[in-house]
């Protein structure tokens, strides 16, 4: 199995999605690259968080909790960004596994 694949699955373990679920509303490769850019853009969103968590939020905005939100907001829209323009290669991995395991089933 490929690296993407894993890292599909190890997703769905932590985070409680099952495969065949995953995989229903999906019936098209144009949808196949939605939910890999999707996924792709939730991964960037992640690290992206972990890469400012320990920046403090007392900067120009007068730092708090609602700042610390914000910027968890802006991280999502910064994946998204990311993904759409090319990304890291996820989306595409994770299509192609998607497809594969449409023909499989």
């Amino acid at each position: 199995m490929s690296p993407a694949a894993d890292q599909l699955l190890a997703f769905q373990a932590v985070s409680g999605i099952n495969r065949a679920p995953a995989l229903a509303g999906v019936r098209s490769a144009a949808q196949a690259q939605k939910a890999g850019e999707d996924f792709e853009a939730f991964f960037l969103a992640q690290m992206l968080d972990q890469m400012v968590a320990g920046i403090p939020t007392d900067g120009p905005f007068g730092g708090g909790s609602a700042e610390f939100i914000y910027r968890s907001l802006l991280n999502q829209e910064y994946g998204r960004v990311l993904s759409r323009a090319g990304g890291i290669g996820i989306a595409t991995q994770v299509q192609s596994e998607i497809l594969k395991l449409q023909e499989a089933g």
